[in-house]
């Protein structure tokens, strides 16, 4: 479904982003993923080449909250490649504290990363994207944009902005031939989710239409769908995989 596309996935290295990298990999494309760390981003490009060694995969560790080393690591993806089809912008923290324990310093930190990091990402990859005649950007938003949560009121306040951010490029680059859409995922089975009692897990899933929990599969196939030409129609949707529920 992407065979022959270059795309770049931010947080790659592990949970939602690892998955979208090895399904886009699987599906012929050749992926750039990037991680805030080079040990961590070694192991994953290590992980997937153990799982076929033919892979093109390779990473990167540029500081998503500094646009300048974005921007040059974008334009070495574009000089040794030749081009830009699809970036992913997946990377995000959060914070699960009470309003009356937050500090204005953590509430930039997420900010800067969950919403600039998608900015200083956008503007190279698009100016790259309208050069070569279209390409498309695909954002993690979350559940928590359409129903918010009890608290850790930045990580929310982050994901209404990306999905605002989503809209509005989707209208101002479509003239370009430029997709953008996001996928909201619901509660996957990260390394957060992982590390919970089962008891507690069990709890979550019984509220979940579906009745289960997402494997990181699950969302990565959303990704797949909106990256592929079978989406060439789709721009500006907040697509939710979340079992239901947000209901």
């Amino acid at each position: 479904m992407l065979k022959d596309k270059v795309a770049v996935v931010t947080g790659g290295t592990r949970g939602i982003g690892y998955g979208i990298v090895k399904k886009f990999l699987e599906n012929g494309a050749s992926v750039v993923l990037f991680g805030s760390r080079k040990e961590t981003v070694d192991k994953a490009v290590q992980s997937l080449k153990e799982i076929d060694s033919e892979y093109p995969v390779e990473g990167m560790y540029p500081n998503l909250t500094d646009a300048h080393e974005v921007e040059q690591a974008i334009l070495l993806i574009k000089e040794k490649y030749k081009r830009l089809d699809i970036l992913v912008n997946n990377a995000g923290i959060s914070h699960s504290k009470a309003l009356y324990d937050y500090t204005p310093e953590e509430f930039s930190q997420i900010i800067d990363l969950n919403v600039k990091g998608i900015f200083y990402a956008v503007l190279p990859a698009a100016k790259i994207m309208k050069e070569q005649g279209g390409g498309c950007i695909l954002n993690t938003s979350s559940m928590s944009s359409i129903i918010g949560q009890t608290s850790g009121v930045g990580y929310p306040t982050t994901k209404y902005a990306v999905n605002g951010m989503t809209i509005s490029l989707a209208r101002e680059l479509g003239k370009d031939h430029i997709r953008v859409n996001a996928v909201a995922p619901g509660v996957t089975e990260t390394d957060m989710v992982a590390a919970l009692p089962k008891e507690v897990v069990a709890a979550i899933s019984a509220q979940i239409p579906i009745g289960r929990t997402a494997d990181p599969e699950d969302v990565a196939n959303a990704f797949l769908y909106l990256a592929s030409d079978q989406a060439s129609y789709v721009t500006g949707e907040i697509l939710s995989v979340d079992g239901g529920a947000r209901f």
